[in-house]
């Protein structure tokens, strides 16, 4: 089988987890994601993993050792992965594209939704600790944090767009079209 490498980008809530999960599930891939070093740390400090802890630390590490310190180190996990279909959740900033983009079997499926859709998803989950009770005032000034800001303007780089406003079959079937592709 020909290796394949899909980056799934997003805003907050637009399902990149649904997909990274199904298609793990489906078709044996494995996940690589930009927050994992972020949750480590953030365990070893033995601080919470909200949102603003994981956007606070990002900053930081990436203003000390460079804004594409996450994508070498997600980058090079990747290269060295010898599973066929690898997924990279939570691609975020252009300069994430670039070095992902130097591995020839990547593409970037970038997965879009309602500002209402997404904040239902957001709030029905517990991937953070901060999303349940949230509120839509709250959520919608989260849209602007600076983890968040560059997300909308990787749709015109994406190989692929899917729009997620319908129901999980809706979606499922349109990941099965992009890999039957």
């Amino acid at each position: 089988m020909k290796k394949h490498i899909i980056g799934l980008t997003g805003e907050m809530g637009s399902g990149k987890s649904t997909v990274a999960r199904y298609l793990t599930e489906k078709y044996g891939a494995v996940s690589h994601k930009f927050s994992t070093p972020l949750r480590d740390i953030l365990d070893r400090l033995r601080l919470e993993q909200s949102r603003k802890n994981l956007g606070e630390l990002s900053t930081i590490l990436r203003k000390t050792y460079g804004e594409d310190l996450f994508a070498k180190v997600v980058s090079q996990e990747v290269s060295r992965d010898p599973h066929d279909v690898i997924v990279v959740d939570g691609v975020r900033r252009l300069g994430d594209i670039r070095s992902l983009h130097e591995l020839p079997e990547f593409k970037l499926l970038y997965i879009k939704g309602s500002l209402e859709s997404r904040y239902d998803r957001i709030t029905k989950r517990t991937q953070n600790v901060d999303d349940k009770g949230k509120t839509f005032e709250i959520f919608q000034k989260e849209q602007e944090q600076e983890a968040e800001i560059e997300i909308h303007e990787l749709e015109v780089h994406a190989d692929i767009v899917i729009k997620n406003d319908g129901s999980i079959e809706e979606l499922f079937g349109a990941i099965d079209k992009v890999m039957s592709e």
